[in-house]
């Protein structure tokens, strides 16, 4: 009956162990990914804004997604790891400002944060819990100004067409890493700047060169529309 006993803690022990290794799954990097409103809303399917007013015209974060060296990432790593607003309280006016949601309906970001922390924050939890990840990626913002840097550039958000070379040299030459840059199309089908991934170590405190890129491609020339 000993015996017996002693099998079933055992048992019980390694799944209570294989349950935490699964939910604190290692990952080679983040991608630090910010968007452009402008981009965002200018296309078919349109945009609302924020409950709380028109963002700023500026870039905003999308989320910090870990993933693996080669290509893949993890997602949904912890269902008993739920986005809880109260452990945020403290960042949800800095939230509105830098990571605004911009789907429709209209809502205060609340459902765009959960997804966020659910889908690719849960998959970090080992090195970052819930407020961490947010604080870590505001804080990224604020280090990569990246409207910023393009206008020092003389690349403005004027609707005018930029070369993506250019675009890409100047974040370079300012950050000091090559970004990837995501395009998107606009009503009239013209390819235009909408998103830009930088790469961070899992802690999320220094940037670094991205090991593996997205897939997809810009044209030569791209537009950065208005918002």
């Amino acid at each position: 009956m000993e015996f017996k006993n002693l099998s079933i803690l055992i048992k019980l022990l390694l799944i209570q162990y294989l349950s935490v290794l699964c939910v604190s799954q290692s990952f080679d990097f983040f991608y630090f990914v910010q968007q452009w409103p402008g981009s965002y809303c200018d296309t078919a399917k349109s945009c609302c804004y924020p409950t709380t007013g028109k963002p700023a015209a500026d870039f905003g974060v999308h989320g910090l997604w870990p993933n693996y060296n080669d290509g893949s990432y993890p997602s949904n790593c912890d269902p008993d790891s739920p986005f809880d607003q109260s452990q945020i309280s403290d960042l949800k006016s800095s939230m509105q400002e830098s990571w605004p949601t911009l789907a429709c309906p209209s809502g205060d970001g609340t459902t765009f944060w959960s997804h966020e922390w659910e889908k690719h924050g849960t998959c970090s939890e080992s090195n970052l819990d819930q407020h961490a990840y947010f604080k870590t990626a505001l804080s990224l913002k604020k280090q990569v100004d990246l409207l910023q840097i393009l206008q020092n550039a003389g690349i403005h958000p004027d609707g005018g067409s930029y070369s993506l070379e250019s675009i890409k040299d100047a974040i370079k030459e300012a950050a000091g890493y090559t970004p990837w840059i995501e395009c998107n199309n606009d009503q009239s089908g013209n390819s235009q700047l909408y998103q830009i991934y930088l790469c961070v170590n899992t802690s999320g405190s220094d940037l670094i060169e991205c090991p593996v890129f997205p897939r997809g491609k810009c044209d030569s020339q791209i537009e950065f529309p208005t918002f």
